[in-house]
């Protein structure tokens, strides 16, 4: 580690300590955390029998491909980054595992950016992640791949081919942390997914027979079973009260993060969410018997005054250079879109905002001066102008035949423009220009716009909390200002 690193590490190792005292504050959260300085207490006292031996367990879910924060505004929490510095502070061994959704989407860029949060994950020393929704969304071939290359065991008993019903990942794995050998065994429900968003050639067994089918091997040898399941509370409850076998359950398809650790027949449930944004800790005594004494469970939050850890900001530059050099399907201008009816193509095409400031003079200096008029350099500054997953959010029209292409290079149709919330402007330019040349009336018109227009963009970490009357503010413009 460097200097810098050590000291950042250092500070936040401070800061933390000072955390168990009473309150934290981070941005609009407050964390009461009182029940977490007797958590942290109890972690550094001796066994108080010796045949008792420590689990510790620490849980990620639904990352989505947050190997950092965006950066497009300040204060975002998140990213594996902030993980990553949290478990290094931690100084004693854990299970390292996430419950599915890791991945960002089904596109080919989110399996290149995918490859490299599982390099992240390596980097975090976790032992398992298992198929979520968006993992079950690839094709049989990509997943196949992807589950072979990881580098890191994909785990899921009930992800298969359809043709040859043969599991996508490993069904199990078994991992030993501390001394305490760990059977871990994967499942994702299909009432989380959906037949219609599952991938070409994948199907999903039904949880239940699947784990019955693997059980088995997986429990050999094993002083601890967990249960990863990308499911919802209540089938996860169903799932604890089919299998006993289980010590612990971890997800999930869930709103929120566990505010509580629940109990169902003879397992504790945790689960956690939120893009990377929250990490899941258990914690308990592992009796001679098998059962778990003292349990407690932890949500931490990745706020952002706790330092990004190089290594792993790293793994997200990768994938942003990897990215810039390939080509791919979005950058085709003629690729059939989900929502284009086959043979019908559009009436207007993407003209850019310098065509409308000939009749909007006093709106387009308005633009101008706005943030707006300035959101691809912000790209660049970050060297994400080639990522499709910002490049929408930066650009005019992106993803569609006459929008912001990846070859144009920022040299037009970028920045947020007049197009990118009114839409294509080819028409109504014609039009108006017909009527100066032609006395004809225009007929067309744009429809009308909305706070809900606004936040296809500025949404969760994308932006600081939307508020509409707030926002408008900055860019008023048009007849009612």
């Amino acid at each position: 580690m460097t200097n810098d690193e050590i000291r950042m590490t250092n500070e936040f190792r401070e800061t933390k300590a000072k955390r168990h005292l009473g309150f934290v504050i981070h941005s609009s959260f407050v964390i009461r955390i009182s029940s977490l300085a007797l958590l942290l207490a109890s972690c550094d006292k001796p066994a108080a029998l010796p045949q008792q031996r420590p689990v510790r367990v620490h849980l990620t879910c639904d990352v989505n491909g947050r190997i950092e924060p965006c950066g497009c505004f300040t204060g975002q929490f998140g990213g594996l980054s902030r993980t990553q510095t949290v478990l290094m502070a931690e100084g004693k061994p854990t299970l390292r595992v996430d419950a599915g959704d890791s991945i960002g989407g089904a596109e080919d860029y989110h399996v290149i950016q995918f490859k490299h949060v599982l390099q992240a994950f390596k980097s975090l020393g976790f032992h398992a992640v298992n198929l979520g929704r968006r993992e079950a969304a690839l094709d049989v071939e990509t997943l196949r791949k992807v589950a072979a290359d990881s580098p890191v065991p994909l785990v899921s008993a009930n992800v298969v081919d359809a043709r040859t019903q043969e599991p996508m990942a490993r069904p199990w794995v078994q991992a030993t942390v501390d001394g305490v050998r760990y059977g871990i065994v994967g499942v994702v429900d299909p009432k989380s997914v959906g037949e219609t968003d599952l991938g070409a050639g994948v199907e999903l067994l039904d949880p239940a027979s699947a784990i019955t089918k693997h059980l088995p091997e997986a429990k050999k040898d094993v002083d601890v079973l967990v249960l990863l399941t990308f499911a919802r509370e209540e089938r996860m409850k169903e799932l604890a009260a089919q299998f006993f076998e289980f010590q612990l359950i971890l997800g999930g398809d869930v709103r929120q993060p566990s505010q509580e650790l629940l109990r169902a027949n003879r397992s504790y449930i945790l689960a956690t969410t939120n893009q990377s944004r929250a990490l899941g800790f258990f914690q308990a005594a592992l009796k001679p018997d098998g059962t778990l004494e003292q349990p407690k469970q932890e949500i931490i939050f990745m706020a952002d005054d706790i330092p990004q850890d190089e290594g792993i900001i790293a793994h997200a530059e990768a994938y942003r250079a990897e990215v810039r050099t390939t080509k791919l399907a979005i950058d085709d201008p003629q690729r059939t879109r989900d929502d284009a009816v086959p043979g019908v193509r559009v009436a207007a095409r993407y003209v850019g905002s310098e065509a409308c400031a000939a009749c909007h003079a006093e709106d387009y200096a308005i633009w101008q001066k706005s943030a707006h008029s300035m959101a691809f350099p912000a790209l660049q500054r970050r060297e994400s102008e080639a990522d499709p997953s910002c490049i929408g959010c930066h650009t005019i029209g992106f993803g569609t035949e006459s929008g912001y292409r990846r070859e144009f290079a920022g040299k037009r149709l970028t920045q947020v423009g007049c197009e990118s919330c009114h839409g294509p402007g080819s028409t109504h330019v014609e039009q108006r220009n017909a009527q100066r040349t032609q006395g004809r009336e225009p007929g067309f018109k744009f429809r009308p716009l909305a706070a809900a227009d606004c936040v296809t963009c500025h949404h969760g970490e994308f932006s600081r909390p939307f508020e509409w009357e707030e926002f408008w503010k900055l860019i008023a413009h048009g007849k009612k200002k």
